[in-house]
């Protein structure tokens, strides 16, 4: 405390610092959302994560038969090569799981143990692979159908060998998809698996494109020509994560400037206020004989010293606030445990502090140049005048007294009013622009998801549990051929049909199936459906086609541009497509489907947010041997779909089908992990708005608590009082939610474009115009429940207090 003063001015202090404690929450709670909006913006994880598992700038694949590896070895000595690792034996597999389901093609990399000079694989659970018979899988295959000791056959051969699952692990270079022991993967190689080298490679310069090529023209002229069979690039690794999470920086960074706005205005308001009502102490003060500069260091102290906590409270309360968000990102980037930065922490620190000193030295300044009369006259009530033209005009209104007279009380003080109803309108801004942020993402996960709006849906195939799909592969870097079981646009996608299953269970004729959903006498209309891979001229690797039969418009995608399939020789592809093949709309496209090969022209654009895999839309008809795996039902006006169902399950079923209702799927992780921060944030912020209105009220209620007393005296009942107290925040809330959902209207119809291009999108009209007049009505009244839940506390208060005891409280 001698840094403001020993004596009769650390009295001063000690004594204000007590009556602080509101202050010192607001400032609190104010600093934590900054703190915990800024965290996740400023995270950073790839570029975490790719620093501390020194992850591979290139991943090269080498033909075992042309470089030695001696050879191989020499190439980590190279001129600007800082680490390498390897060679490691790697090779493609299409596992299958206990159940008789294939796995999408797998990279397997032989590895004795995760560590190494390059690519620390961070092991998730479980423990590494050590003996022949046992694998390590990514950590995205984790799950109820596959875990630890769940055995796999590497393929459906029936001489396959079966391996044992030991753990789950997290590369963030994506250099394999499962690891095995050394041994392991050459065993493979006896059994028709081609068997490649891999060698890892961290280079001094390999932040640009042209420095990753003009490393691997180093590569491939010190093997021999042919040795190098293709390499992957950390930048297409990194573009992939990035894209996957891009879409969370433009909210997080709405909200995050929400934060700063609010916690400005709310904690400049809060100190020149606290010091604003303290006038006639100062006054007091100067009377007994303190200087002008020992009244100003007295109030910065009382401001400061509760900001130092309240703010150390608050950074502490953001990090706390911030695992859960830094775990949904992790979750988004698939990288190792993120941890807050702590230059976050000292920044937000330092500005909240900065901020409160120069809300509270001004006031300060003024009140300690004030005449020692004048600070005692100003400090016991507001300035002669101020707001009587207010209380005259609300006189004509006709309501009880005491909510006239609270309704003109926000007059008296303007400027504490404002930063009220500022406080009150980015509330109401925030709550706006995360409910259509929300419907937004639950839109977008509607559209992704056509299949489930099927009443009924009749497969081929018995239904079973199956494993997720790993995220896609990152292909080359730009003239490489794909890896082997691999290609530029990721793993071949899980099947639910017949050719994928290793048992070869029984598989209904199609053709049977579709005459026992026509002759049903429920069926309104159906479409049958093939989930499949093509190969498209131009486009390296497979692409995942969606083959349709009969009129599909009912599980159609939102369309950018162009229209649905209406008929033979069409296609429909998303905006990638047409980005990486340098097409458009009217162009033709030749796709091949197994030996048959068809022109098709694009004839729309489609909205698809699955990431870097490809996938397209085209008609059955066009290729003869295709055949539907699915058909999605709809059944007549009245009819039972669960009914339906088990009529249909009980023909299709002894075929080897099956029949189910549609149901609602899980929203994507993505999506769900977006809509869980924004409520977050959103929540703190409305405290925070709360929090500011709180303290307003609070040294309002504490500047007229004579007032009040004499109103009571006279024969005001609590009822009133507390009528009072809430009037004069009412119109701040209705003021502020008629401004605060504008705002919020167009703040959502300018994040979301952004989320869209984040991740090579436009988005169509059902995505953004998702609010209801019924919903802008209702948080425009939000502004009103802010602020009279804020006030509620310190109305309770005057209501309860005892008339003597509020006529001789100053």
């Amino acid at each position: 405390m001698s840094l403001f003063g020993t004596g009769a001015l650390g009295r001063v202090v000690r004594s204000g610092v007590g009556r602080r404690r509101v202050q010192t929450v607001v400032i609190a709670v104010a600093t934590a959302v900054v703190a915990g909006s800024l965290v996740v913006a400023a995270a950073a994880p790839f570029d975490n994560a790719f620093k501390k598992q020194q992850g591979s700038h290139i991943t090269a694949q080498f033909d075992p038969a042309k470089a030695s590896a001696a050879q191989l070895a020499k190439t980590g000595k190279l001129p600007d090569v800082t680490a390498s690792a390897g060679p490691y034996p790697s090779t493609a597999v299409r596992p299958v799981d206990r159940s008789g389901f294939q796995l999408p093609t797998l990279a397997l990399v032989g590895r004795s143990g995760p560590d190494g000079a390059v690519d620390r694989v961070d092991l998730k659970s479980g423990r590494w692979a050590q003996k022949p018979g046992e694998i390590v899988l990514d950590a995205s295959f984790e799950g109820p159908a596959i875990g630890i000791g769940t055995p796999m056959k590497t393929s459906n051969a029936k001489d396959a060998p079966t391996l044992s699952i030991v753990g789950f692990a997290v590369s963030v270079s994506k250099t394999a998809d499962a690891w095995a022991a050394p041994a392991q993967v050459d065993a493979l190689g006896s059994k028709g698996n081609p068997v490649l080298r891999q060698m890892l490679y961290r280079f001094d310069s390999a932040s640009t494109k042209q420095q990753i090529l003009a490393d691997r023209k180093k590569l491939a002229a010190s093997v021999g020509f042919g040795a190098l069979l293709g390499t992957e690039s950390w930048l297409d690794t990194k573009r992939a994560a990035d894209q996957g999470a891009a879409a969370t920086v433009p909210f997080v960074m709405a909200f995050g400037a929400l934060g700063i706005v609010m916690s400005v205005i709310i904690v400049g308001s809060v100190i020149s206020g606290a010091v604003g009502t303290s006038l006639r102490r100062i006054g007091i003060l100067k009377a007994i004989g303190f200087t002008p500069r020992e009244v100003v260091r007295a109030y910065v102290a009382q401001a400061l010293i509760p900001a130092i906590v309240g703010t150390t409270l608050g950074v502490v309360l953001g990090n706390l606030l911030a695992v859960p968000l830094l775990a949904d990102t992790e979750s988004v980037y698939g990288g190792v445990s993120l941890s807050v930065a702590w230059w976050v922490d000292v920044a937000v620190s330092a500005a909240a502090l900065v901020v409160v000193w120069l809300a509270a030295l001004i006031p300060a300044l003024r009140a300690g140049r004030l005449r020692t009369v004048e600070a005692i006259a100003v400090g016991r009530a507001p300035r002669t005048g101020r707001g009587q033209w207010a209380h005259r005009a609300m006189r004509i209104l006709p309501l009880p007294r005491p909510v006239t007279y609270g309704l003109a009380t926000p007059f008296t003080h303007p400027v504490r009013t404002l930063a009220m109803l500022l406080a009150v309108a980015f509330g109401t801004v925030a709550a706006t622009f995360a409910v259509g942020l929300t419907s937004s993402l639950n839109a977008i996960g509607t559209s992704q998801d056509p299949e489930n709006r099927a009443a009924v849906t009749v497969t081929t195939t018995k239904t079973m549990e199956v494993a997720p799909p790993p995220p896609p592969l990152v292909g080359g870097d730009g003239g490489d051929p794909p890896p082997p079981g691999g290609s530029e646009s990721g793993p071949p996608p899980v099947e639910n049909s017949a050719a994928s299953m290793s048992k070869k269970p029984k598989v209904a004729d199609p053709a049977k199936v579709r005459s026992a959903v026509t002759s049903q006498p429920g069926t309104e209309s159906y479409y049958g459906k093939a989930q499949t891979e093509v190969a498209v001229a131009g486009v390296s690797g497979s692409i995942q086609a969606s083959l349709y039969e009969g009129d599909s418009r009912p599980g159609s995608y939102e369309m950018l541009s162009g229209h649905w399939i209406t008929g033979k020789g069409q296609v429909v592809v998303p905006s990638r497509f047409l980005e990486r093949t340098s097409t458009k709309l009217g162009d033709t496209v030749r796709v091949t489907y197994e030996k048959e090969t068809a022109n098709l022209r694009i004839v729309g654009e489609s909205f698809d947010t699955s990431g870097s895999q490809l996938e397209i839309h085209a008609n059955m008809a066009d290729f003869k041997s295709a055949e539907p795996s699915t058909f999605l039902v709809e059944t007549k006006s009245g009819v039972s779909a669960d009914a339906y169902a088990q009529k249909v399950a009980a023909v299709v079923q002894p075929l080897g089908g099956d029949a189910t209702t549609g149901s609602e799927s899980g929203q994507d992780g993505v999506i769900l992990i977006m809509a869980a921060m924004a409520a977050l944030l959103t929540l703190m912020l409305i405290i925070v708005a709360g929090l500011g209105v709180l303290n307003s009220v609070v040294l309002d209620t504490r500047e007229r608590i004579h007032d009040l007393g004499v109103c009571k005296a006279i024969g005001m009942s609590p009822r009133q009082t507390l009528s009072l107290v809430l009037a004069s925040v009412a119109v701040i809330g209705v003021i502020g939610g008629l401004l605060g959902v504008p705002a919020g209207y167009a703040l959502h119809h300018v994040v979301m474009p952004v989320m869209g291009h984040a991740v090579g999108t436009s988005l169509p009209s059902p995505v953004l115009d998702v609010y209801e007049p019924v919903q802008l009505l209702l948080l425009g009244l939000g502004g009103v429940v802010i602020a009279v839940l804020g006030a509620l506390i310190p109305a309770g208060w005057a209501a309860g207090a005892r008339t003597a005891t509020a006529l001789r409280t100053e």
